[in-house]
Formats: C-alpha cells, structure tokens, sequence
C-alpha cells in the first residue's frame, strides 16, 4: 500500500494515528480502539514506508542510524488525496525501522464538540498569569490549548506567539496576530524561543512544554511580567503540577519560587481520555481556579490541601477528577469500572461508586 493511501484511509476512518511497526500488520486507532489490517509488514515493508514519509515532505533522514526523529508532515492536495497534516515520530526497535504518525485535523477543534466545560473556556478572559494543561501524553492537552488559543483570537486584538514541538493546530490572523514557532525548526530550543518571544511585544505565550529547570524559571518569570502564558506539564493532578515545578528548583530557592507561583498562577486544568459506554472517548477535567485559598496554600507550602480547596470552590467552576468521573457515571455516559479505572483516590472512589443505582 502506498503512503498516501494509508494517510487518506486514516482520514476516512476518523484515526487518531496510525502505527507502522515491523512484525505488526497496518494499525490505525481509532477512538482509543486499535483497527488492525490484514497484511503483517516485515521490516522491508516499514523501511519502505518511513522512506516514502521522508520523500513525501522533503525531509533527509537522519546521519545517524540509531537516532529518532519527531517532525511535522503537511501533504497537499494531490493524486486524489484531500490534503492532511501529521505529526511524525519515526524510531528504531529490534533492529529496525518503525514510525507512530498522528493525524491532525484542517480547522479547529470545536470546544463544544470536544466536551470542553465552560470552566475551562472561560480561562481564555485571562490578561495575564500563568496557565498550565496538565496530564499524561495523548490526554488531549494540546486539542484544550488550541480552543483557548482560538477564542482568544477571536474575541480580543494582541500578539499571540506560540512554540510548539511540532505545531499541531495552525491558528489564521482573527482580532490577534499570531505568530507560531516550531521546535526545532523555526527555532532550536524552547528556553530560545521563550527568551526572544519577551522582545516580540507578545500578550499571550503559548510554551508547548515546561521541560526542565531554565525553561520552568524563564516561563515563571514571564508570566510575572504580564503576559498571559499557557503551557502543560506532565502531572496526575493541579497539587502535583504545583510540586513538579516547585521541585526543580534549589531547596535554597524554593521559599522564592512558592511566592513566585502564588502571585502568577492562575488556574491549572488537568485531564486524561476516558471510553464511553458508546466506544469512543471523553475527556475528563479537574480545574482548579487560584483562587485567595489556592493562593495561600502554594505559598504556605500546603499543595497536599489543595484538592479540598477545590471542593470548596465547585461553585465557582473548580472540580476534582473524581468528580468530574461520577458526573459521566451518573449521566450513563462511562461505566463504574472506568471511573475506577481513572480516579485519583481508588477507595473514596469505591465508596462512592457503591452509593449510585445500578
């Protein structure tokens, strides 16, 4: 099968990725579901494929053998193909050559369609601070990150930069000029983009990943200087993320750095993708919002209490995921096993889940 027309059987079928891995046959996923096809591909069939993906986008293979690569791909209209963009990551296993791509779709996401809470939009009315989308790879942190992106764009003039590894969503000029950077190839490195977006008059960063200790320190810093900068972070919670960045730093500078987030941070979403009871996916939210207890918690260093605050402040659009979790059990929408499966406190969640009909 030619590589165009795997990309278009992908588009047709709603995948999310397609895997091309040695001793496996074609594997698409589609709404969290592995369709595989018939034909197992031996490691001739793979090499052929990766070298038809490196010739589709004008791109050499890396000098070295062993070494991995992570690109974005854009194919135009052509030979009956409708036109696509991926995003690329080809490896080696056992010895040979093997590649996961992910389908990006043309257009935004629609947040309505996504199952984004309100809660969530609302953060795009933020002027400045720091807001982090937390949660495991393939949770759907970029596809949150776009929505707000776009609703800022539309609803508000500004200069909004982005740095992204790669670019998944590309944003037109609405109300803001946008101006999207892509790791590594508009620019080296996160932590250099970051620091020259500070003398591009920006209102609002978009840092694709916190990675490391100067990248956290530098994003920190920006957003106390009164840009609004989104970023994620991979964490199981919004008490773990405060943590997580809290931890790369000197114990020396800690006490700093506690003070720093409470004056800056202004809310952290975390979520994951759970199955529906209709065999697709939904995303799952916490949202906590900094609110003046919030507040006081980072800076006293008491995170371990920050999913109380939460609770309190469920009247103004915060949630834990274990509540947002009984919510879908509630409307029929996942099961019991799968809102055990992804909560957070497996025994409270127990307890609850005990207390529902059915």
């Amino acid at each position: 099968m030619q590589i165009l027309q795997i990309l278009q059987q992908a588009l047709d079928g709603g995948a999310s990725d397609i895997f091309i891995i040695p001793g496996l046959p074609l594997t698409y996923k589609v709404s969290g579901q592995q369709q595989r096809m018939d034909a197992r591909l031996m490691p001739a069939d793979t090499e052929l494929l990766v070298t038809a993906i490196y010739e589709l986008c004008g791109r050499h293979r890396p000098e070295r053998p062993d070494q991995d690569d992570d690109f974005s791909l854009s194919v135009p209209p052509k030979e009956g193909f409708p036109g696509g963009r991926f995003r690329v990551n080809v490896l080696h296993q056992r010895g040979s050559l093997a590649a996961v791509v992910r389908v990006i779709r043309f257009g935004l996401p629609d947040p309505a369609q996504m199952n984004i809470p309100q809660a969530v939009m609302d953060i795009a009315s933020l002027k400045k601070g720091l807001v982090l989308v937390t949660g495991s790879a393939g949770s759907g942190k970029s596809t949150t990150l776009a929505c707000l992106i776009d609703a800022i764009n539309r609803t508000r003039e500004g200069h909004i930069i982005t740095m992204e590894d790669p670019i998944e969503y590309v944003h037109r000029h609405e109300k803001c000029i946008v101006t999207q950077r892509e790791i590594p190839t508009d620019t080296p490195t996160y932590l250099g983009a970051l620091r020259s977006a500070l003398r591009e008059s920006p209102n609002v960063i978009l840092l694709g990943e916190m990675r490391d200790y100067e990248t956290i320190e530098a994003a920190v810093t920006a957003a106390e200087t009164g840009q609004l900068l989104f970023s994620t972070l991979h964490a199981t919670n919004a008490a773990n993320a405060v943590d997580r960045i809290i931890d790369v730093f000197p114990e020396k500078q800690q006490a700093q750095v506690r003070m720093q987030l409470s004056m800056t941070l202004k809310a952290v979403i975390n979520q994951q993708l759970v199955p529906t009871l209709d065999e697709k996916q939904t995303p799952v939210f916490e949202i906590m919002l900094a609110n003046t207890a919030v507040k006081n918690l980072i800076r006293e260093g008491k995170t371990h209490q920050i999913d109380s605050a939460i609770q309190a402040g469920a009247s103004k659009g915060m949630r834990t995921m274990d509540d947002d979790l009984l919510r879908l059990v509630r409307e029929k929408r996942i099961s019991k096993d799968t809102a055990y499966t992804h909560c957070i406190y497996p025994e409270n969640m127990e307890k609850r889940l005990a207390q529902l009909p059915g």
